[in-house]
């Protein structure tokens, strides 16, 4: 459909993993339907939980797979085929451990860099032309490369109100995306986010 975009968190299901980094997909959804006031619902048929919004004139389905992370693709090739949406339309948010935690990075399309939420996404809609939203989870040690209980861990108390910002500037990126195009998207926002103090109740 035209005027129908999809904005895919990926993630995995299940209490085990909410609120871990390899989630932020998944957080930052949950924080748009949050914001845009849409609810959620179970599509079985689509093996995902949906949300319908409308923001600058455009419809907008937010998507979390349920297939688990490596199997993200049947989700959002579903989805995609049922409601027509070109690949160009369909954005999706994943963690990366290869960008330091706050770093934000949009690109129209590219490789998978080994996120295997990503190979089963680009196998499913046959193209990896589509844009995808990098969140930096950053990695503990980066000459270690297996980092499986890092990225299935929960952020650091250290880390908490810095990655609320990263999930409110990706909010306000995807919202630009949406109304502005890609490329003033990518311009305006790729990039480290710069904490900001937290505001203290006054007496």
């Amino acid at each position: 459909m035209e005027n129908l975009y999809l904005i895919v968190g990926l993630g995995n299901p299940g209490a085990d993993y909410a609120q871990t980094r390899h989630n932020a997909g998944f957080l930052l959804v949950e924080r748009l339907a949050q914001q845009w006031r849409a609810s959620w619902e179970l599509e079985r048929k689509f093996q995902s939980r949906v949300a319908k919004a409308e923001r600058d004139g455009r419809r907008v389905l937010l998507v979390q797979p349920q297939t688990f992370m490596n199997l993200s693709g049947e989700a959002v090739g579903a989805v995609s085929g049922f409601y027509r949406v070109p690949p160009a339309q369909v954005l999706v948010a994943v963690d990366d451990a290869d960008l330091p935690l706050g770093e934000l990075r949009l690109r129209p399309s590219g490789s998978s860099g080994g996120h295997h939420g990503l190979e089963s996404v680009e196998q499913h809609l046959a193209t990896r032309e589509y844009p995808r939203l990098r969140i930096g989870i950053g990695r503990r040690d980066p000459a270690v490369r297996e980092i499986t209980g890092h990225v299935l861990g929960k952020f650091g108390a250290d880390e908490q109100d810095l990655f609320a910002q990263v999930l409110a500037k990706a909010g306000e990126q995807i919202g630009c995306w949406l109304g502005a195009g890609i490329q003033k998207a990518m311009s305006q926002f790729n990039g480290p986010v710069k904490s900001q103090p937290q505001q203290k109740d006054k007496p």
